[in-house]
């Protein structure tokens, strides 16, 4: 009778565990989605922020395509070193 009672108690809390294992995994997914869309929207931030401004400089000075692509390129290489920076902050942190 003791085998019985016994092992009904290492089963419920083997259940718990079980549980809260669950619990964390799920957690730590929900993190990563969310780091992986930060990262995301960091670079396509930075991107647009880039092209919108040479757009308009080059409305301004009237060099329609050259400060456009100029700007593109400074915009994606601020968007690079913001990801890998972040990137390495997460990093850290866990």
């Amino acid at each position: 009778m003791e085998n019985k009672e016994d092992f009904k108690t290492r089963l419920k809390i083997e259940k718990k565990r079980l549980e809260e294992l669950t619990f964390k995994s799920e957690n730590k997914r929900g993190l990563f989605l969310g780091n992986a869309f930060k990262l995301g929207t960091e670079l396509v931030a930075a991107v647009v922020v880039g092209t919108i401004i040479g757009f308009i400089l080059d409305n301004w000075f009237g060099t329609k395509p050259v400060l456009i692509i100029i700007f593109f390129l400074i915009g994606f290489a601020a968007g690079i070193l913001n990801v890998v920076r972040t990137a390495k902050n997460m990093q850290k942190n866990d």
